[in-house]
């Protein structure tokens, strides 16, 4: 066993490191007799290689067809008879499974998790099944104009660095993977030196570190691959994503490239996005399904309040590398994708020149500050957060984030949307839909025909 850091305590994170580097990170939580259980992977859809695109999510999919010592019809049942739920999700930075139960049923909860990390069994029938069901899964997305909209946008938007191909991955990667490369995958990831296991709730933190040496101790590190990733270039200038498709409603989305969760400018563009499009928080597990409140929001003024859209959306999410800050928006009935354009581009222009007021700050620090606190509203948000934010970058900067929205300046903020709104950083799409027999294109880097995202989650849960 490693060193314990902090105290174990009613709120207090203790983490421990076992000698395989497995981290394990506990917060005890005595206001209900529940425990939430998240497994965590650094490893998301930036790690994959060309021509193996999607397969972390694929290996996540196989990750709940059973294993050497549970068969593939018991998964769901061993946390079910505790009346309890399970799931899993991939992302671009990480990959994590999770159970949330009473706290009698710790013990199976850890055993699934170390059960998951060594003995998947990859049946060769199971990976063809998993194929028809991802391809089917990546075509739905694509009949959806939305989630069709994001992929084409962010596709654009990077050149260079994996960020830009989507977590299901492309089609002609998962017609060709093989169960070899995928199980090949699996264990050249899923060791516990690359792994992050967080518990939450009525738990005593001993309890759960000896759990986790006598289930999770046994299994043998590996070699990690380096980790290796093309930086994205600077943009020099706008690209654009036109998208002609049967349909009956158009759509808008414009993203900038954005700062990672550890640069300084990530919190000043959050508060910019309150500003812009309401306070959301960082929960992608959870935060997004509220609305935010938006009726003082400059674009859902601009956007909504004057018809020219019926929804308005924004997000900047926490990434290890740079991503994307996204707006999206639904056009109204009547009305032309380039209208709705033109009127957003209005308002992202005049915050990068003229930046926010400090009333707007002050509304947007109270309202995120809301927001977090809603975040930590269950034991199963809470270890999402602990556990997400470890793998892009620590626990720790995500207990800072209420200092850091707290003392953020009405400065910092103007600089940072004067740096990331800038044309040139900036790549703008558009879905027209067109009757039924038209056809569908879809071109990049189409010239402006005016004047002068957002998807929270790219995999699956």
């Amino acid at each position: 066993m490693g060193t314990i850091s902090g105290q174990a305590s009613n709120g207090h994170l203790a983490a421990r490191v076992l000698d395989n580097g497995l981290r394990v990170l506990v917060q005890e939580e005595h206001t209900a007799p529940l425990a939430s259980v998240w497994c965590w992977y650094k490893v998301g859809s930036k790690d994959e290689m060309p021509g193996l695109t999607g397969v972390s999510h694929w290996v996540e999919h196989m990750n709940f067809k059973g294993t050497t010592n549970i068969p593939r019809d018991q998964v769901k049942g061993i946390i079910e008879q505790f009346g309890g739920s399970w799931n899993g999700y991939t992302w671009i930075d990480q990959t994590t499974y999770l159970e949330t139960a009473t706290r009698d049923a710790l013990d199976r909860m850890l055993f699934i998790e170390s059960e998951r990390m060594a003995n998947c069994l990859y049946d060769p029938d199971d990976c063809e099944s998993e194929r028809t069901v991802i391809i089917s899964e990546l075509q739905g997305g694509e009949n959806d104009p939305d989630q069709l909209l994001d992929t084409e946008v962010t596709a654009a938007a990077f050149k260079a660095h994996p960020y830009g191909h989507p977590t299901i991955g492309w089609l002609s990667d998962l017609r060709r993977m093989t169960r070899d490369e995928l199980y090949a995958y699996y264990r050249r990831y899923y060791v516990p030196n690359n792994a992050t296991l967080v518990v939450v709730g009525d738990v005593e933190a001993e309890e759960v570190f000896r759990g986790a040496a006598h289930h999770f101790g046994g299994i043998q590190p590996g070699a990690i691959p380096p980790r290796i990733y093309s930086s994205e270039p600077e943009q020099i200038g706008e690209r654009r994503v036109t998208i002609s498709r049967e349909g009956t409603t158009a759509y808008v989305k414009i993203a900038y490239h954005a700062p990672a969760v550890a640069e300084a400018g990530f919190v000043a563009m959050l508060m910019a996005d309150a500003v812009l499009t309401g306070a959301k928080g960082v929960n992608l597990w959870s935060g997004f399904r509220t609305p935010p409140p938006q009726r003082s929001a400059r674009l859902y003024r601009a956007l909504v309040d004057s018809r020219l859209a019926s929804a308005v959306g924004g997000a900047i999410l926490p990434t290890q590398d740079p991503f994307l800050y996204s707006i999206s928006a639904t056009v109204a009935d009547g009305v032309s994708a380039a209208e709705v354009e033109q009127a957003a581009l209005e308002q992202l222009d005049r915050i990068a020149r003229q930046g926010i007021t400090e009333p707007e700050l002050v509304k947007a620090k109270r309202q995120l500050g809301a927001r977090l606190v809603f975040e930590n509203d269950s034991v199963t948000n809470i270890a999402h957060q602990i556990g997400f934010f470890e793998t892009v970058a620590n626990a720790e900067m995500y207990r800072d984030l209420p200092a850091r929205i707290a003392s953020v300046s009405l400065e910092q903020v103007n600089e940072a949307a004067a740096t990331y709104l800038r044309p040139a950083n900036r790549t703008i799409g558009r879905f027209e839909p067109v009757a039924p027999g038209s056809g569908a294109v879809v071109t990049p880097d189409e010239p402006p025909t005016s004047g002068p995202i957002s998807r929270q989650e790219r995999g699956s849960i």
